[in-house]
């Protein structure tokens, strides 16, 4: 992809840390932002997460980043400046933004709601090649694009609730797999999988974890107390529970059948794929056909669903499990996300750790 020119496009001179080619390795950059417009928030940025997505983005694992890249799409910060129409924000308020920054406005999509589906939609960091992310000391936003954050849920450990918590609470929402005493699978234990299991508990669900890995179960069990724990490669376990689930939240990112998932559900039940293996999935016909079960993808939410999950996760106390890192500890960090060594989700400390260089 053609390069940016970013240090002179705005007025607004910013920096923060960017990849500048395919090595996904991180340095300082030095770009600019938008001037406060009249609908827009400026704010310092305290928090920025990470996740599997920006290693992907960062080495172009989908064959579309445009470099330099510099990632965040799980931001918070503290206001501090307004546009005169803004309306939701003062200064020295605390904002959250997630992955989308902007839409047509105009589309059926938008218009009902669900501007995240908007062909048009701007993402964040970058992914439609328009802007930059979060990881940085400052950002200018739409205060469409913003949610208010609750004073009482914490910023390091409430920030990946932008991405992982917006993604596993909105197919819950959605798919009608929030009603107390359902029962809930939630396929993997990760940045998702946890979050999953908070948010169907605290909606009033029996929730089993489906893992790979019997080295979760102890975990799975008496920390984040599921109900019940299958390995989904014993074949005598999976069989037992075969049409007990309501639905399956599957968040499992590495190639695996879900034709098995399919069995464990209901008749009607749903499978809701969260993860994105490399390979396809290969379903036979009458997995579906007998219960008449369905498979949907999900992917982050709206703007309206954002607001109504931070806040319904300030109310019961959800956040995610982090490791608060500095700056320079990004390129490492990158490539633990690479090898699945973290619980659950870094947050990059930025207000702190981010030193500003000479323009």
């Amino acid at each position: 992809m053609a390069a940016k020119s970013p240090e002179n496009v705005y007025s607004v001179k910013t920096f923060g840390f960017a990849a500048k080619d395919s090595s996904g390795l991180f340095s300082p950059f030095n770009f600019s932002r938008r001037a406060t417009g009249e609908n827009d928030v400026q704010f310092k940025v305290l928090y920025c997460g990470t996740c599997y997505y920006d290693w992907a983005m960062i080495t172009n694992k989908y064959g579309m980043t445009n470099y330099p890249f510099v990632i965040g799409h799980e931001i918070i910060g503290v206001v501090t400046e307004v546009g005169s129409k803004v309306k939701k924000f003062k200064v020295g308020d605390k904002v959250g933004v997630g992955g989308h920054v902007g839409a047509c406005e105009k589309c059926e999509l938008c218009i009902n709601g669900v501007e995240n589906n908007c062909p048009e939609a701007e993402s964040t960091d970058g992914f439609s090649g328009k802007n930059f992310g979060g990881c940085s000391n400052i950002m200018v936003v739409n205060e469409k694009y913003a949610v208010v954050w609750p004073e009482n849920l914490p910023l390091h450990s409430g920030v990946p609730l932008l991405c992982a918590g917006i993604t596993t609470y909105s197919p819950l929402r959605r798919y009608g797999l929030d009603k107390p005493g359902l029962n809930i699978g939630i396929a993997g234990l990760g940045g998702l999988g946890h979050l999953a299991i908070r948010f169907a508990k605290a909606f009033g669900a029996k929730v089993t974890l489906i893992s790979s890995s019997v080295k979760k179960k102890r975990e799975a069990l008496e920390k984040f107390g599921v109900d019940s724990f299958l390995l989904n490669s014993n074949p005598e376990e999976m069989q037992g529970a075969y049409g007990t689930l309501d639905g399956i939240i599957d968040t499992m990112p590495v190639a695996h059948s879900i034709v098995p998932f399919l069995a464990l559900l209901k008749p009607l039940g749903k499978l809701i794929i969260l993860g994105v293996p490399e390979e396809p999935f290969e379903v036979p016909a009458p997995a579906l056909l007998m219960g008449g079960k369905l498979i949907a993808g999900s992917a982050a939410g709206s703007m309206k669903e954002t607001q109504e999950m931070i806040d319904f996760a300030a109310k019961h106390n959800i956040v995610a499990d982090v490791e608060v890192i500095p700056i320079d500890y990004l390129n490492t960090a990158i490539e633990r996300i690479k090898n699945s060594d973290v619980k659950y989700r870094f947050v990059i400390d930025v207000g702190n750790t981010l030193k500003s260089p000479s323009f």
